[in-house]
């Protein structure tokens, strides 16, 4: 018989047990925050019709889906969680409650190029809240306590939530009549570290930029201060367009509001320099940064659209949401060891049976997992070292040996793995729950 490498294509993660415990976890601490905003549960198909699907799609994300037929049917995977919500209001919009809000943690597909830490297959973990017609602004705040609430839930405290408005860019742009070249003006702005501010003038030059437009725009990059500054010099600039205004006015409300929701300071700023998603996001937009790891980029964005399902409903669905991609993040956050995967085993106790009859020890693992703690049973037949070697190397916390003479005498050994301790207690669910939740 001719045998096949065993292999997984390049862009598709693995993990070995340890890793995806602590994976897990992750994904449960996330799943858990977003619940603890009253945010719905939703899970929609992976595979979904190629015309549904693609509605919106064009460039580069439909150079990257994979797409493929079965029969006469012409299908596509996602590629992200939004356009598959879009789908969703538009098909069940009669037996939604408005605002609606939910989230949704799953798998998601692209064909770009496989490196390090980018993959073809990855989990997002996305939260939105759509409005019937309108979205009060409020929203908009309430987002930035979840992302606060969440990674504090993944044991970081020094992360940013770096807060923008893309009517203040939009408004600019047309203010200084160069709304067509805002997206090369905002990719030189982004430059402005790497290349300093005498060649970012040069590239403006480059682009066809008078000296007044290229002042007005290196006076609203170069604002600085606190958050309250910067808002008080946007409102100094004298700039009247009305797009402008505007969005300076919904900056300065989701700010006074993100202080409501108990965000600290310390963990949100305004940053002007955030332009995500020019060709969708419409208001607010989020990045946010762990600041002692700024190379890994932003681990959680998004941002207010004005209509998520303008491609399957007349209706006007505004909505403001972020997402995070954990597969890349997590891969990150391995990759500079600030988690560690040492979990090996979710029993929390091993049980080993040193007898034929297996009813005794098969009942008591029976009354422990009922109490809540993970109980594996040792089935094979092997000697003792063995087993306690197989507990070990899983590092499995505690050990129970059950033979003729603890069922005689109703009591049992339990021996704590990592101290070595052994204590003799009655052969009773309480009893052992009582130690082991110590």
């Amino acid at each position: 018989m001719e045998r096949v490498e065993p292999r997984t294509l390049a862009g598709f993660m693995e993990l070995l047990p340890n890793e995806q415990i602590l994976f897990n976890q992750m994904k449960e601490k996330i799943e858990n925050t977003y619940k603890k905003f009253g945010f719905l549960p939703l899970d929609t198909p992976v595979i979904e019709l190629a015309e549904v699907l693609l509605a919106k799609a064009g460039g580069e994300t439909e150079k990257q889906i994979y797409r493929f037929q079965k029969g006469d049917t012409d299908l596509a995977l996602r590629f992200d969680l939004t356009v598959p919500l879009a789908k969703y209001v538009a098909k069940n919009y009669g037996n939604l409650s408005f605002p609606f809000r939910r989230y949704q943690i799953g798998k998601v597909y692209r064909g770009e190029r496989a490196q390090k830490g980018r993959y073809r297959e990855f989990y997002q973990c996305d939260i939105d809240i759509i409005g019937d017609g309108e979205l009060e602004l409020i929203n908009d705040a309430e987002i930035p306590a979840v992302i606060y609430t969440m990674f504090r839930e993944l044991g970081f405290e020094d992360f940013t939530v770096k807060i923008n408005n893309r009517r203040i860019l939009n408004g600019l742009f047309e203010s200084v009549e160069q709304k067509e070249n805002s997206v090369e003006i905002l990719r030189i702005i982004d430059k402005i570290e790497k290349i300093g501010k005498e060649e970012v003038i040069e590239e403006f030059k480059k682009l066809g930029l008078k000296d007044g437009q290229i002042k007005n725009i290196l006076d609203f990059i170069e604002i600085e201060g606190t958050s309250d500054e910067k808002i008080e010099k946007l409102e100094g600039l004298g700039i009247t367009n009305p797009t402008y205004m505007q969005g300076v006015e919904e900056l300065k409300t989701v700010i006074k509001n993100v202080r409501l929701f108990g965000v600290p300071e310390a963990n949100f700023t305004v940053d002007l320099t955030i332009a995500r998603g020019l060709d969708y996001y419409t208001g607010t937009v989020y990045e946010t940064f762990l600041n002692k790891y700024r190379e890994i980029g932003s681990v959680c964005s998004g941002g207010r659209y004005e209509n998520l399902a303008e491609y399957y409903t007349e209706k006007s669905l505004p909505g403001v949401g972020v997402s995070i991609g954990l597969t890349r993040l997590f891969y990150k956050l391995n990759e500079l060891q600030i988690i560690k995967a040492n979990r090996k085993s979710i029993a929390d106790i091993l049980i080993i049976p040193m007898l034929e009859n297996l009813e005794e020890p098969i009942k008591l693992a029976t009354k422990l997992r009922n109490e809540g703690i993970n109980t594996e049973i040792y089935l094979n037949d092997k000697k003792l070292k063995a087993k306690f070697k197989y507990a070990d190397k899983l590092e499995i916390p505690y050990v129970i040996v059950i033979g003729e003479d603890e069922i005689k005498s109703n009591e049992i050994t339990l021996k704590n793995m990592l101290t070595g301790n052994e204590e003799k207690i009655p052969m009773d669910e309480k009893a052992i729950v009582n130690i082991v939740k110590k």
